[in-house]
């Protein structure tokens, strides 16, 4: 039972991207952000943009074939399976969430390609040896290189040491030459404007978020290779038309040795 008198974080940004899988709850609270802190649009689209360019990436050139993507959310546009099997159509994707709105909305919604193959697990990202277990169960072979998605997720994880044990957890089951994909909000550009905001979104009865800054979000890839252009602001990576505005929240793709 669905209870629409409370907001939802996967919701209010589905509302931010355009999308129409959210309630009167969901729109007022992201409207009530809006207003406290207009960029939040804007993020959610070049986070979403990242996320596309990022896939493209690596579907393409880097030649990667499997994805691991965790905090799913819910399906709007250009989610990860579609752009990798657009460029690949044999790729395989694990999305994994733990919310069960989520999950249902993505297996109603998320049909991959016949030569690829797109599945979900339903886990916790504070549980990385469950995730493991259950992606290498049905559809990963850790035996070849596999791309981590991890968009917007750690900053739910309010103690950064044990975010970063996550991290680090996860990277480790990794074999060489897979990469690491991240993203989460910052507090560097208009850094008060976003924490009150933030402070209105965690009252609200959604997960609890928690801004962190370019250093700690670059940290996350200690001992990987981070490709270039670095941490960088989601415009920033890679761009493929005309410069856009620096947002807060910043991103970066990383090889594994």
């Amino acid at each position: 039972m669905i209870d629409t008198t409370v907001s939802h974080s996967p919701r209010i940004w589905n509302y931010w991207l355009g999308g129409k899988d959210n309630y009167e709850i969901d729109r007022e609270i992201g409207d009530q952000f809006a207003r406290v802190f207009p960029e939040i649009v804007p993020i959610a689209k070049e986070s979403r943009a990242f996320l596309t360019r990022a896939v493209t990436f690596l579907a393409g050139e880097a030649g990667i074939r499997q994805f691991l993507d965790i905090g799913t959310g819910l399906p709007t546009v250009n989610n990860t399976h579609e752009v990798a099997q657009r460029v690949a159509p044999d790729s395989r994707v694990v999305y994994v969430d733990n919310d069960p709105i989520v999950l249902a909305h993505a297996r109603a919604l998320l049909v991959g390609s016949p030569e690829g193959l797109t599945e979900y697990i339903d886990a916790d990202l504070r549980e990385p040896r469950a995730i493991l277990a259950a992606a290498t169960q049905t559809t990963l072979d850790f035996s070849r290189p596999v791309a981590l998605m991890l968009l917007n997720i750690l900053g739910h994880i309010p103690d950064y040491d044990q975010a970063r044990q996550i991290v680090a957890d996860l990277v480790g089951a990794l074999p060489s030459g897979s990469y690491v994909a991240v993203a989460d909000g910052t507090n560097v550009i208009k850094g008060p404007e976003f924490e009150a905001a933030i402070a209105i979104w965690n009252q609200s009865g959604s997960v609890p978020y928690h801004l962190r800054t370019p250093e700690q979000i670059g940290s996350f890839l200690d001992g990987l290779d981070v490709l270039e252009p670095g941490v960088v602001s989601c415009p920033d990576w890679r761009p493929a038309g005309a410069p856009q505005p620096a947002v807060d929240e910043f991103c970066a793709v990383a090889r594994k040795p």
